[in-house]
């Protein structure tokens, strides 16, 4: 990107907030517009500032950071949500993802992740954690069975597999060389892919390969 990522930061500590900020001066290419100290601040800064990416935590008072994401998604800003948190994944990933969020960074990791995340993120992609796979299938497999492949149906075979990858948290790049691809074919698939189901945000892709049982244990 050309134009620097445009940053709302969302978490009740003040002195987090500072030291997020002052970790992400450090970088050439994102820039801090404002900060948000409750789940409803996110969501009428978002509104006003229109920022590329919400990095939001969870324990907020007045409206905690689910229902601010669910809110920031419904307004369709354009804007990605990246949860940071120092909840498990257990206790948060798949009602974090169903809220539209784009993926998640430990607080413990922040430090080492937060940049690469909000890069992946404000590019159209999901930042998940290798595990992430694993806890998400098991909460799906206990909350509700797989629904039949339904919207698959409308896919090619090369579609389903960048689908899969996708959900996987692959990127471009990386799908590209398992798939013997460049980045932009993967991207036009991808994009057509999401034409034909209806959906716009990566996110609903990871969505939808659970409800069909795409996504499989390592």
């Amino acid at each position: 990107m050309s134009a620097k990522i445009r940053i709302l930061l969302a978490d009740d500590h003040p002195v987090l907030r500072s030291g997020l900020e002052a970790l992400l001066s450090l970088e050439d290419d994102v820039l801090v517009v404002g900060h948000a100290s409750t789940g409803e601040e996110a969501v009428e800064k978002s509104s006003l500032l229109r920022p590329d990416v919400v990095v939001m935590d969870l324990a907020m008072p007045v409206m905690d950071g689910l229902e601010a994401t669910r809110r920031i998604m419904a307004l369709d800003l354009g804007a990605r949500v990246l949860v940071l948190t120092s909840q498990t994944e257990e206790e948060f990933l798949l009602p974090v993802l169903e809220a539209g969020a784009s993926g998640f960074v430990r607080k413990t990791s922040a430090d080492v992740d937060l940049i690469t995340a909000i890069r992946t993120v404000a590019g159209g992609e999901v930042f998940l954690y290798p595990s992430a796979t694993r806890v998400l299938l098991k909460q799906y497999k206990q909350s509700r069975e797989p629904q039949a492949e339904g919207p698959l149906e409308k896919l090619s075979e090369r579609e389903r597999e960048v689908l899969a990858l996708t959900a996987e948290g692959y990127s471009s790049a990386e799908i590209g060389k398992k798939l013997f691809l460049s980045p932009k074919t993967v991207d036009t698939y991808r994009a057509r892919m999401m034409q034909k189901l209806g959906l716009t945000h990566r996110a609903e892709l990871v969505h939808l390969a659970l409800q069909t049982g795409m996504l499989k244990p390592a």
